[in-house]
């Protein structure tokens, strides 16, 4: 059944619950990003019209897809085309009926941000999630809270790149109902061999001990080995990865997800039980206060 409404539960442990079975199609695009904003934007409103036609209802970038990445320094020199290029996309996300994480740079009060924004597809900004454990980046402030939301029906999350090493992350959304996480990285390069075989480890991890579906954009790598190193992924809530990108070549990543209820209270029984209440109440308290 596709476009189940979400229904909040009574239950103080778990007042995220899907309550039927939801179909959702979504896509991860292994993007090539420049450090032009308007390039990037164009590209990534392409992507969107060519994905809205084959049905995918959300499609996820890699971060900073927006601004480009680099992690001593903004290098876009059109940076402040970002808040006019992200309503763009917010727009066609309306005008297309597809919603779209996409990583972005996001400047307020003097800090600037690496941010995840989650258009819905009635264009509506439902998330801006700033990465919570930096990994060098020394432009960027990190960020305030933990993503909790709906999208497309199913309660959701988001995380970026090195937050996937901090099981909590992930855990704390999923005990309190999300189903799905979208994951956005630009990771280390082709050069850096080691750490490979640990990020697709990490997020099985993820996947299989919160039982949640992961759709993972990164960006791919250059044939000078710079850059990240490709491999996007959609994995299943079993850990097991379902689709899987190439290290060089952009790629998108097509999967239908049969999303079902599941039990929420099991682990809150347990050793760590009262830790992780008192998690999700820490969590759960930051609602709506946004990046300041």
């Amino acid at each position: 059944m596709a476009g189940a409404a979400l229904a909040c539960s009574a239950q103080p442990d778990s007042p995220w619950r899907l309550e039927v079975p939801v179909t959702l199609k979504v896509a991860a695009v292994q993007l090539r990003s420049t450090f032009e904003v308007a390039a990037n934007r164009d590209r990534i409103l392409n992507f969107l019209e060519r994905l809205a036609g084959q049905g995918v209802r959300v499609a996820v970038f890699p971060e900073c897809a927006l601004t480009g990445y680099d992690k001593d320094r903004i290098r876009a020199p059109d940076i402040e085309l970002v808040p006019a290029a992200e309503e763009a996309i917010r727009l066609a996300c309306r005008r297309l009926r597809i919603a779209a994480v996409i990583g972005s740079i996001y400047r307020i009060n003097g800090r600037t941000y690496n941010t995840a924004v989650v258009f819905d597809s009635h264009g509506n900004l439902v998330e801006r999630y700033a990465k919570l454990m930096l990994a060098g980046e020394k432009w960027a402030t990190p960020g305030n809270h933990i993503a909790l939301f709906e999208l497309e029906g199913v309660p959701s999350t988001v995380i970026i790149c090195h937050d996937e090493r901090y099981p909590e992350f992930v855990r704390l959304p999923a005990l309190a109902g999300a189903r799905i996480v979208y994951y956005i990285s630009h990771e280390s390069g082709l050069r850096e061999e080691h750490k490979l075989a640990p990020y697709r480890a990490q997020l099985m991890a993820r996947a299989v001990e919160n039982q949640v579906f992961i759709v993972a954009a990164n960006a791919p790598a250059n044939f000078d080995l710079t850059g990240s190193h490709g491999q996007s992924r959609i994995i299943n809530e079993d850990g097991n990865v379902v689709r899987e990108a190439g290290f060089f070549g952009e790629d998108i990543l097509i999967e239908e997800l049969g999303i079902k209820p599941r039990r929420l209270d099991r682990p809150l029984q347990g050793l760590m039980g009262a830790w992780w209440k008192q998690g999700l109440e820490l969590m759960l308290g930051w609602r709506g206060g946004g990046l300041e």
